[in-house]
């Protein structure tokens, strides 16, 4: 039975991993999926310190993702509106995506993050739209790597707690 717990537990990081590139609540389907071995294994592996480690780097990460976003954005010559519509163009093209299996959602998100700041920027300051938008494509790459690399953090804390006991 135990094996099984970490064999799902496993999974659900590995979706979790997955998910964050999408522009999807990864970070938190991992927080969920390790609060939910805690809770099967009665926190025997799973304790308070890796939770509390856990929620402080799905926290970060979020954090991070905003603040790269609108720094680079910023950085670029692009006003706060500029960053707002890298966060609002980027969430909408991961929904929408591009019709490219499994990558098309981060294609997406990358050309709705371009796409949402020059637009934003445009009815600002038009000289400036394509280098925001610019700075905003990069933002979000950025912010995307250091995601999942907190995303990998959290799987490694939360596997070797399971696997320590």
């Amino acid at each position: 039975m135990e094996i099984l717990l970490v064999l799902l537990l496993v999974a659900v990081l590995l979706i979790g991993l997955v998910l964050i590139p999408l522009g999807l609540p990864g970070l938190w389907v991992m927080l969920l999926g390790i609060i939910g071995y805690g809770a099967l294994t009665d926190f025997r592996g799973v304790g308070l310190a890796t939770l509390v480690a856990a929620m402080v780097l799905a926290v970060v990460g979020e954090a991070i993702e905003w603040w790269i976003g609108f720094r680079y954005a910023r950085q670029y010559g692009g006003t706060r509106r500029a960053g707002w519509g890298a966060l609002i163009g980027g969430l909408v093209g991961a929904v929408v995506g591009i019709p490219v299996p499994v990558i098309g959602s981060v294609i997406g998100s990358f050309l709705g993050s371009f796409a949402g700041a020059a637009v934003f920027e445009f009815t600002h300051a038009p000289d400036n739209a394509l280098r925001t938008g610019w700075g905003a494509l990069l933002g979000r790459m950025w912010a995307t790597a250091a995601k999942t690399s907190l995303g990998l953090a959290m799987a490694v804390i939360a596997l070797f707690a399971a696997l320590a006991r």
